[in-house]
């Protein structure tokens, strides 16, 4: 049976497996701490490579000019990262443009800001650039992005939609993504904009997509490692996971804006450290299996010292010095590696 997540040093993930040649994906719920810590841009430069990475920012969601690259350039070369590159198709023939598509080429990390995600889909889905990103992804890239970023890596997309937190006919609509994760539907600023109940309304009506709500400064790093996908929270909030596969529900038949019904919805609420194993819905024990079999040693070599000393004492013939000598040995025995 699963066991409880275990919280693990966010940016050790660069070290995770990421499935042979496909590259890690790290969806970020948006507004991602860029003056602090910056736990959850730090793991996405980790995973890109550190001090060898080559990253392409690509702006196409933000409204913003070229100074919103210019921040990402200074974030991501202040973590490490050797160089960044912008990447921006403003319109789906700029998408086709074999000289922009070969941008992505030789890079080791493609980042997608935040922004209007309809206007990224309508952009990229479906183009060369699209299908370089994706190429990228499975020749072992790291693909990632915040917000809109976020979104579009999922098979369905949230393209736009209203807040609240109970699940309304109507609430959202979605969009073709670029699949890069199949049969999930992928929200941000999920609790700070009140996301559940449209996020709920999707997994209501198609039951065979698993929701993910990404709160915000909070990152999805989902890997494939020996044939299973799983994905691990880095970051300062929670990963809401909806699995709707045995919903029952009225989403078929209510009109309008009526509230809907959704029973049997299973719910995860996944904090940082926490692994989610996303090919067979349940979650993980984050701790490897190698690190498992480091703390059994180091207990069962515990427990064999407190025997001794529990029988040496029993006995009567153990000395004050030699206990003192004996609690020291048994101690550093008992200390993790």
């Amino acid at each position: 049976m699963p066991k409880g997540p275990v919280v693990s040093d966010p940016v050790s993930l660069s070290e995770a497996q990421t499935g042979g040649r496909r590259g890690a994906l790290m969806a970020i719920g948006g507004a991602e701490d860029k003056l602090g810590r910056r736990t959850v841009l730090r793991t996405f430069v980790s995973l890109a490579g550190g001090a060898d990475a080559r990253i392409a920012v690509i702006p196409t969601a933000s409204s913003l000019g070229p100074e919103i690259v210019d921040v990402y350039d200074a974030l991501f070369r202040k973590l490490g990262a050797r160089e960044v590159v912008a990447v921006r198709p403003e319109t789906r023939e700029q998408a086709e443009d074999p000289a922009l598509v070969g941008l992505l080429d030789d890079v080791s990390g493609i980042f997608m800001t935040g922004g209007n995600q309809l206007k990224l889909s309508a952009i990229v889905a479906g183009t060369a650039f699209g299908e370089a990103i994706k190429a990228a992804h499975r020749r072992g890239v790291v693909v990632g992005g915040t917000s809109a970023g976020a979104s579009i890596q999922s098979s369905h997309m949230v393209a736009f939609g209203t807040g609240g937190s109970t699940p309304k006919q109507r609430m959202t609509q979605l969009a073709g993504g670029l699949g890069l994760v199949e049969d999930v539907v992928i929200d941000q600023h999920f609790a700070q904009r009140n996301r559940y109940g449209r996020l709920l309304m999707l997994v209501a009506q198609s039951p065979g997509l698993l929701g993910i709500g990404i709160d915000e400064d909070t990152g999805a790093v989902i890997t494939e490692e020996d044939g299973t996908q799983l994905l691990r929270v880095v970051g300062r909030g929670v990963v809401t996971i909806f699995d709707g596969r045995k919903v029952v529900s009225n989403a078929h038949e209510a009109r309008r804006t009526t509230p809907l019904l959704a029973s049997g919805v299973v719910l995860h609420v996944l904090p940082a450290g926490s692994v989610f194993d996303l090919t067979g819905k349940t979650l993980m024990d984050s701790v490897p299996p190698a690190q498992q079999k480091q703390e059994a040693e180091v207990r069962a070599v515990a427990g064999r010292g407190l025997k001794r000393l529990a029988r040496d004492i029993a006995a009567g013939d153990i000395s004050p010095s030699v206990l003192r000598r004996r609690r020291a040995r048994e101690s550093h025995e008992g200390e993790p590696a």
